[in-house]
């Protein structure tokens, strides 16, 4: 595994993490890995949400297209004669 070193954590975050490491029996160099490990996860959901957005504006387009198709009442009896 690499070592990496983190500097200027702030005092509290620090605290969360070694109080985590406490209440939880692992090292603080064991949950550090499982925070880091969380924390870059979350960041990648965030950044798949932001290129779904991508998607979700392309389908917004499709559906007010899709909007301004007149009503055929011709085609909505096929089938039902």
């Amino acid at each position: 595994m690499t070592d990496l070193v983190l500097r200027d954590i702030a005092p509290d975050l620090a605290e969360r993490i070694r109080k985590l490491a406490e209440l939880q029996g692992r090292s603080v160099h064991d949950v550090m890995a499982e925070v880091l490990d969380a924390g870059v996860f979350a960041c990648e959901i965030k950044l798949r949400k932001q290129l779904d957005l991508e998607e979700e504006a392309a389908l917004k387009q499709a559906i007010a297209a899709l909007e301004q198709v007149p009503d055929d009442t011709g085609f909505g009896l096929i089938g039902r004669i």
